[in-house]
């Protein structure tokens, strides 16, 4: 039996999707990152993310130009494939955050409840 979500989760999660390019483009353009890292810092930031959400994302975003890859040796197993945002990357992910603080503000603005004008008196003498 599948269990039905609520539709402000439902909400939620499109929003996260939606804004999830930004957040892992702006975590490769720190450094160089390994895919389990990007989870943990998106889960750190309360992002939550699946892994079989992060990898066709990945994928996608390195078949657009926007991120390379290389594999490293490990101590601990098989190689791992590390990205590494491009020039076109970052440019794309600077478009992105200029987009979402745009939007933000947009959507401040318009769920702020209007502050309705003063009806004092001022006291000048």
């Amino acid at each position: 039996m599948k269990v039905k979500k609520a539709p402000v989760e439902i909400a939620e999660a499109q929003m996260r999707r939606g804004v999830l390019e930004l957040c892992i483009l702006s975590i490769i353009a720190q450094g160089e990152v390994y895919p389990s890292d990007i989870l943990k810092k998106l889960k750190a930031s309360k992002m939550i993310v699946v892994e079989g959400t992060i990898y066709p994302l990945l994928t996608r975003l390195k078949n657009a130009g926007f991120l390379s890859y290389q594999w490293k040796e490990s101590k601990t197993g098989p190689p791992r494939k590390y990205f590494k945002i491009t020039a076109e990357g970052k440019v794309f992910q600077s478009g992105l955050h200029k987009s979402w603080l745009t939007l933000s503000k947009a959507v401040d603005t318009s769920i702020k409840p209007k502050r309705k004008p003063s009806t004092r008196k001022s006291s000048k003498k």
